[in-house]
């Protein structure tokens, strides 16, 4: 038999043949977070190439986890997951939670990526706890040695927030200037906003009740709040 083979008798083998395939669990998610089209989905997977975007997809259909329509005037292709994807979302999400409390946060925090960063925040903005009215937030983040990066998030009444790379040239709320370790680090829940605003790793300045409510309006991933495991509780399990 093939190393690359699996007794297809086995349930366990049967999944890890649909899931194994690198990205698959990630699109996945990216759906489950809202992301239909190409380039959405695209934007939160982007280590992947379109070409290997495009074959996942297919694959994916193929299998009766994602669903291909066409949509509106323009004739928009969306991808959506079934419900049999569906079934999957509470065990990829305890994978997840069992990574989150179980790897060292010195490990998750090496290989950071800001644009996945900022397109994963750009998600989590609750429009609801900002001031009424357009806002645009600028970030600033410092990857030493790597060049500084800027992004712009623009919030507006009833849309989704727009995360834009280039300078959309509105005038700016609130300027967020910080270590990309720093944001990852709190967004993640490794540590918290008040710590490292407090040890001036996060800095904000311009409107004053937007840097004040920075923890209401910018929500952290949904894993923050998953505890970690404590070392005595590793050496008990050990012993």
């Amino acid at each position: 038999m093939s190393e690359t083979n699996y007794p297809k008798f086995c349930p366990v083998a049967m999944a890890a043949s649909l899931l194994e395939p690198r990205w698959t669990m990630l699109m996945l998610c990216e759906m489950w977070s809202g992301s239909t089209r190409f380039s959405e989905i695209q934007r939160g997977v982007p280590g992947m190439s379109p070409g290997l975007l495009s074959k996942r997809l297919k694959e994916l259909e193929a299998n009766g986890l994602v669903v291909r329509r066409t949509t509106g005037a323009g004739g928009h292709v969306e991808y959506l997951t079934t419900p049999i994807a569906d079934e999957l979302q509470p065990h990829i999400r305890a994978l997840g939670e069992w990574a989150h409390r179980n790897i060292d946060c010195d490990v998750s925090l090496k290989d950071l990526d800001a644009r996945l960063l900022m397109w994963k925040i750009r998600g989590k903005i609750d429009l609801l706890q900002l001031p009424k009215g357009k806002r645009v937030i600028q970030f600033i983040l410092n990857d030493a040695p790597n060049a500084t990066a800027n992004y712009w998030l623009v919030t507006k009444p009833g849309e989704e927030t727009d995360l834009c790379f280039t300078d959309p040239k509105y005038d700016v709320d609130l300027y967020v200037v910080c270590e990309l370790r720093a944001l990852t680090s709190a967004w993640m829940g490794h540590t918290r906003f008040e710590t490292e605003i407090e040890r001036e790793r996060i800095v904000l300045s311009g409107h004053e009740l937007m840097a004040r409510t920075l923890t209401k309006w910018l929500t952290r991933s949904s894993f923050a709040d998953v505890g970690k495991r404590s070392p005595a509780t590793t050496e008990a399990r050990a012993g």
